[in-house]
């Protein structure tokens, strides 16, 4: 049976099957519910099987001719100078940059090294840079994440943790699920469950619309391995500062 949020839908055709995951949501007013209630429906970036059929070079004039039809609906002169480029700006941005970590060919090369040191205390990269894009809105999340991990017999180059972070950012999230892409990626590299990821965002959803609320920031972790036994857990937050 699926599950329904309990919101009587406009007609038959405001219900929409997510997935097959065996979830639906439905429409008041014409708008969909679901982003508002910031819910995620896989810990997997919801992709089509043909998701990579098209070339680059394809996807950026699809995406450059669609953009061209919003940006004159909206009602903007396209002949001025300053936005005849803009559908080729964007289309190229989309595939290129901010969403480029929709593609597994774009995946980061990540090189592991042997612990001779045999060193076994926490190792934590704070502060990192990270960007990526509401799913719901297709607005900005900016914020840091923080990442730790137990080296067993491997470490990672430092570098990579900020590649990883990067990579999995660079599609439209979930912040929910972005924290568990970057955790689950380095339990598997590292082959040891001992990991954190703490990720403090601003969401440009609830900032530029809606609410309008300028000052919160969300905060999403996942501890796994020893970061689930309280001590090193609050060692973790004590390095991080909170």
């Amino acid at each position: 049976m699926q599950k329904e949020l309990l919101i009587k839908p406009l007609n038959g055709n405001d219900k929409a099957k997510l997935n097959g995951n065996g979830y639906s949501y439905e429409k008041i007013n014409g708008f969909e519910t679901l982003g508002d209630h910031h819910v995620g429906t896989s810990a997997e970036t919801p992709l089509r099987f043909d998701a990579f059929e098209k070339s680059d070079d394809e996807k950026i004039s699809l995406i450059e001719d669609k953009f061209r039809d919003i940006m004159e609906v909206i009602g903007l002169d396209l002949t001025d100078d300053s936005l005849q480029g803009t559908p080729h700006r964007v289309a190229k941005m989309f595939v290129k940059e901010i969403f480029y970590g929709l593609n597994p060919a774009n995946k980061p090369k990540i090189s592991v090294f042997d612990n001779k040191f045999k060193y076994n205390e926490m190792l934590l990269e704070r502060d990192i840079n990270m960007n990526s894009f509401c799913e719901h809105h297709f607005l900005p999340i900016v914020g840091k994440a923080h990442v730790a991990y137990i080296p067993s017999g491997q470490v990672i180059g430092l570098s990579k943790i900020n590649r990883i972070v990067d990579y999995f950012a660079r599609r439209p999230q979930v912040q929910e699920r972005l924290t568990m892409q970057i955790a689950n990626e380095l339990k598997k590299v590292l082959k040891t469950d001992d990991v954190a990821v703490l990720i403090d965002a601003k969401h440009m959803c609830v900032s530029c619309r809606g609410i309008g609320d300028e000052s919160s920031t969300t905060l999403t972790a996942e501890y796994c391995g020893r970061f689930k036994d309280r001590a090193v857990r609050e060692e973790f937050l004590k390095y991080i500062g909170l």
